[in-house]
């Protein structure tokens, strides 16, 4: 003995709580089977490690007293199949059996109540020895309440039957709160409701309703009763419609009648986590099923954070109290309560439009909500590690004997202890890590569902970024109001005083803050539902971005979201921005709409909304401007193919590709630049017309063949063999080189007519004076297509898009190259040696940033803009959304690149480019 008291001595003197462990193991020791394997060698050979252990038995007093009571658990526990791995329920249940054989409730269910505390040292054995992440804890708790509820319901089910009648009606036990989220803590009341499928009688004298009320009477008493054995699980039942003035037990129509008529907005919060947890698993679907447009409505009620809000609140003060907020990490200020209100808020707004946010689980929404671009991605990160960190602690707070506590010990010494056992150095460690994690949640919950603080409020009546403070003021009331305000609620006005300050921020990020106001007010207005709008944009900031990154953008992509507000939540759901579409699968979605040749605007409702798709990948950086002309190239070449098809002229009018289409680099509302190849003029001349007929939305697009043969003057299709004379014959230079870029698109020519352009621009480029001649039409294109002013000249100026584009056809030309994408034949002209390496990748950035400046003029209205804004206030706008702090520091960047593509042009040409 003295021995074992050495030993024992030895074991707690390496314990957090070194009294606590050695008087368990004594206790143990002295209670230890002499049969059985020696105490220290089952320690010493512990599956998860004799520190876990005694880890254990210095934080959980009732976990050591289980064990004290029933030595056996610790031999079962060394066990290294039961301690290392997750249980199913399944597993459980059976070891249930095991245990118990058919005498589960005998003895006020003795049996089931000793399974249930073993399975609780278990449980919290495997989280002390970090062995379960939170996910396998919550889980396995909740699988261990399912069990106990459908054993014990199940017995006085058949002992009803057997007494009182049979009904043929169905039952479940529906589970809400943290039992429905399978997310049960140590000490979790269990939440449940009790529903029967239909009204009848059991018998002469006992109606379904009594019947089952009983039953549901008698569940609720034995899961109350105490017993030596142990507790199994509280029930809470004043989540139930009428709370505890309700029947225990309702039918399914009488559920449906009491929340369509009196349904609130905290029963949509609690059903949100409903699911079937025993009984009729076809009931508890049909029951959700049912109830999904009252969980999930499509028009959320206006008041619905305010009311959020109000229950937080009512919560801070009667349950949690002043002195606890910041201590109750469950209740208090920046607690669990605050990211679940937050995830549920964000699920009943969103949830009917996005089926997979209609989860119980908090961890799996968070991260939905993330993905689906709800919730910023960093504030969702922040939630989550604050979710877990913050279970853990309450975890912590609950092992110690199960009670329902989730206040930090005020006390020193237990403080000390409940950090040490989270790994931390002390208190004050802990404490500050606490308190990080409380914040984010503060704030994220501030933001969304509380008012805005009193230091963000200040910031409203900074009115200096915009040029116009008064009309600008003038507009930011009339949001809050509208142009009366008798025709806008309170509740808008309210909700608009928590957007103000975040609208005025991103305002303050555009290159133009007053017509970006403009078109919001202009949104707001067409939208309707501003109340409802102004909820969807304070909860999810991402969308405000997106709409005032698109006003400032886009003038043309602004006024079709406003034409079709409901486009702003379609671009956000899934992952509509983070992907190109090639043309295949445009083809592919336009395919499987079965239009006619009469439905042409569905198409051109289709290439409208995937260019504002393509718009916002821009504008939001998702892509470089190298991936938005193809994307924008594929679309264009998806919806003229498709046009062609409808039209039934897919074997009659072979297109060709060329200029910027053929290169597959056109940029917002350009000309498709086209040769048409066939004998039925009829169709190419419908093909045009389709393309160019406007609707509200514009037409698709229009068709320039102006580089057929003999341009304007010559016919709009016509047959291989009269392109190949012409380009025989009679063909200048400047036509032969726009065969650099001929692709094929559609039509059983196509590959005749493309192998035809290759050898004949191949040929040309066999003449000595090449270059001579393409350094010429540089020469003479900055005569008399420019403005006078050259530095606004970017395309045809010296240096510009166009003499950069001239350089790599004439070398093409000369090296028989046939790719028709401008950087992509850079690339093959430095890898055949023609570029040195550096040229090739200084002409590329200096092309590509002069392709961004076009793209950034050009998306405005999506028309061309030949120059560069010589009005200073154009010009430092230009200059913000292409990422510059001044327009000084553009003008250096575009001078830069000019001089570069300049220097290259004029070594590679061998001439001055003079003239």
């Amino acid at each position: 003995m003295k021995a074992d008291n050495v030993w024992i001595q030895e074991q707690a003197a390496a314990a957090l709580a070194p009294a606590r462990v050695a008087r368990t193991l004594t206790r143990l020791a002295e209670a230890w089977s002499p049969e059985a394997t020696p105490l220290r060698e089952v320690i010493a050979t512990f599956p998860l490690g004799a520190p876990a252990l005694i880890h254990l038995l210095s934080v959980s007093s009732i976990c050591a007293t289980r064990l004290i009571q029933n030595p056996a658990h610790l031999l079962w526990l060394g066990n290294r199949e039961i301690a290392a791995a997750p249980r199913s329920r399944a597993r459980m249940a059976n070891d249930l059996r095991t245990c118990a054989g058919e005498t589960i409730a005998a003895q006020n269910f003795r049996a089931l109540r000793i399974w249930k505390g073993r399975e609780m040292l278990r449980i919290s054995l495997r989280e002390i020895a970090e062995a379960a992440p939170l996910e396998e804890t919550t889980a396995e708790l909740s699988q261990l309440a399912e069990i106990c509820l459908t054993e014990v319901w199940k017995h006085w089910d058949a002992e009803l039957r057997a007494r009182r009648g049979t009904p043929s009606a169905d039952f479940a036990v529906l589970g809400l709160g943290k039992l429905g989220g399978r997310e049960l803590n140590h000490s979790s009341d269990i939440d449940v409701v009790f529903l029967y499928s239909e009204e009848g009688q059991a018998s002469p004298s006992l109606s379904y309703h009594e019947w089952f009320n009983r039953l549901g009477a008698k569940i609720v008493e034995t899961f109350a009763a105490v017993d030596s054995a142990g507790a199994l699980f509280r029930i809470d039942l004043r989540l139930r419609p009428e709370g505890g003035a309700g029947p225990l037990a309702r039918s399914l129509e009488s559920m449906e009648n009491y929340y369509a008529g009196f349904g609130e907005t905290w029963e949509r919060l609690a059903l949100i986590k409903a699911r079937g947890v025993c009984g009729s698993q076809e009931l508890a679907y049909e029951f959700i099923r049912q109830h999904q447009p009252f969980i999930y409505p499509k028009s959320p009620t206006p008041d619905l954070l305010d009311e959020i809000a109000t229950i937080k609140r009512r919560i801070e003060r009667d349950i949690v109290g002043a002195e606890d907020l910041e201590r109750d990490v469950k209740l208090g200020s920046g607690g669990i309560r605050e990211i679940e209100f937050v995830v549920q808020a964000l699920q009943l707004i969103h949830g009917a439009r996005h089926a997979f946010l209609q989860d119980t689980s908090t961890l799996k929404v968070l991260s939905e909500l993330a993905g689906l671009d709800l919730l910023p991605r960093e504030e969702a990160l922040a939630l989550h590690q604050a979710y877990r960190f913050l279970r853990r602690v309450e975890h912590r707070l609950q092992i110690e004997a199960e009670q329902q506590t989730h206040t930090i010990p005020s006390e020193p010494g237990a403080h000390d202890l409940l950090a040490r056992s989270l790994g931390f150095s002390g208190v004050d460690e802990f404490s500050t890590t606490l308190r990080t994690h409380r914040q984010r949640v503060r704030s994220v919950f501030e933001r969304i569902i509380s008012e805005p603080v009193d230091g963000v409020v200040a910031t409203r009546d900074d009115l200096s970024i915009f040029r116009d403070g008064k009309s600008a003021g003038k507009r930011l009331t009339e949001l809050a109001q509208g142009p009366t305000a008798f025709h806008v609620a309170p509740r808008t006005r309210q909700v608009f005083r928590k957007l103000r300050p975040l609208l005025l921020q991103w305002l303050g990020r555009v290159a133009d803050p007053d017509a970006t106001l403009n078109q919001f007010v202009r949104f707001v207005e067409a939208y309707g539902l501003r109340s409802l709008l102004f909820e969807l944009l304070v909860v999810n900031p991402r969308l405000l971005e997106l709409l005032a990154r698109t006003f400032d953008a886009s003038r043309a992509s602004g006024d079709l979201l406003i034409r079709h507000p409901q486009l702003l939540e379609e671009m956000t759901r899934g992952d509509v921005l983070n992907a190109a579409l090639p043309t295949a699968e445009h083809l592919r979605r336009l395919g499987s709409r079965n239009l006619a040749a009469h439905q042409l605007d569905e198409v051109r409702a289709y290439r409208q909304k995937h260019t504002l798709r393509i718009l916002l990948r821009d504008v939001l950086g998702l892509a470089d401007i190298e991936s938005i002309l193809m994307e924008l190239s594929a679309l264009a070449e998806a919806t003229l193919v498709f046009v062609n098809q409808l039209l039934g002229a897919e074997n009659e009018v072979t297109i060709i590709a060329v200029g910027k289409f053929g290169g597959a680099e056109i940029s917002y509302g350009a000309d498709l630049d086209v040769l048409l190849v066939g004998e039925n003029a009829r169709a190419a001349q419908d093909l045009i017309g389709a393309m160019a007929q406007a609707s509200a939305d514009g037409s698709l697009a229009t068709l320039d063949a102006r580089l057929r043969p003999d341009g304007e003057k010559g016919p709009i299709i016509g047959p291989l063999e009269s392109y190949r004379r012409y380009y025989e014959e009679r063909a200048q230079l400047w036509e032969l080189q726009a065969l650099t870029r001929a692709r094929a698109v559609s039509g059983p020519l196509a590959p005749s007519l493309v192998a035809l352009a290759h050898s004949t621009f191949r040929e040309a480029g066999k003449r000595k004076d090449l270059f001579e001649q393409i350094g010429a039409m540089i020469a003479r294109i900055r005569r008399e297509r420019g403005s006078g002013t050259d530095f606004l000249d970017y395309k045809t100026g010296v240096g510009g898009m166009i003499e950069a584009e001239f350089l790599v056809q004439a070398l093409q030309m000369r090296s028989a190259l046939a790719q028709p994408r401008t950087t992509a034949a850079i690339a093959e002209l430095a890898k055949t040696g023609v570029f040195s390496g550096p040229d090739a990748e200084r002409l590329t950035e200096s092309y590509l940033f002069l392709r961004r400046c076009e793209s950034a003029l050009r998306r405005v209205d999506h028309k061309s803009v030949p120059t560069l804004p010589a009005d200073e206030f154009e010009e430092r706008k230009l200059a913000r959304r292409l990422g510059f702090e001044s327009r000084e520091a553009l003008g250096f960047r575009l001078a830069e690149c000019r001089k570069a593509i300049r220097q290259t042009a004029a070594h590679y040409l061998g001439a001055t480019l003079e003239g």
